[in-house]
């Protein structure tokens, strides 16, 4: 069960799925931090066969090493400003969509993601898969 954007934490998606033993939903959510749109959602949800984790990323593309999209380090984009776009300019890679072909075309495997990402995911796998 993926729920890939915020409003999907409050339009019905979980309740409609209908958690339960057995049936646990595990979320992976971006911009999880104090203060945050996504942050008020999850503090609505309080369910023991839901397991809401965030990651540490502005965005997902900083999930993946810098070195699998031949980059030394990810751009700095100032707060406020869209982070895909900023990076696209910053690297000269034209739209966000030029940009998601780069990353996609980067990624060979696991080894290419953060630690951090691989870990939460791990965790919402482990949640989802234990015997009920």
């Amino acid at each position: 069960f993926l729920l890939n954007r915020s409003s999907d934490l409050s339009s019905g998606l979980l309740a409609e799925f209908g958690p339960e033993p057995g049936r646990r939903v595990g979320v992976l959510v971006d911009h999880l931090v104090s203060g945050s749109k996504e942050s008020r959602l999850a503090a609505d949800i309080d369910d023991p066969h839901v397991l809401l984790l965030g990651h540490p990323y502005v965005d997902i593309w900083q999930a993946v090493k810098p070195a699998a999209v031949r980059i030394d380090a990810w751009p700095e984009v100032p707060r406020g400003e869209d982070w895909k776009q900023g990076v696209c300019a910053e690297l000269g890679w034209g739209e966000p969509a030029d940009g998601w072909r780069r990353v996609l075309s980067g990624v060979e495997g696991f080894r290419d993601l953060q630690p951090a990402l691989l870990g939460a995911v791990e965790r919402l796998i482990d949640f989802v898969t234990e015997p009920a």
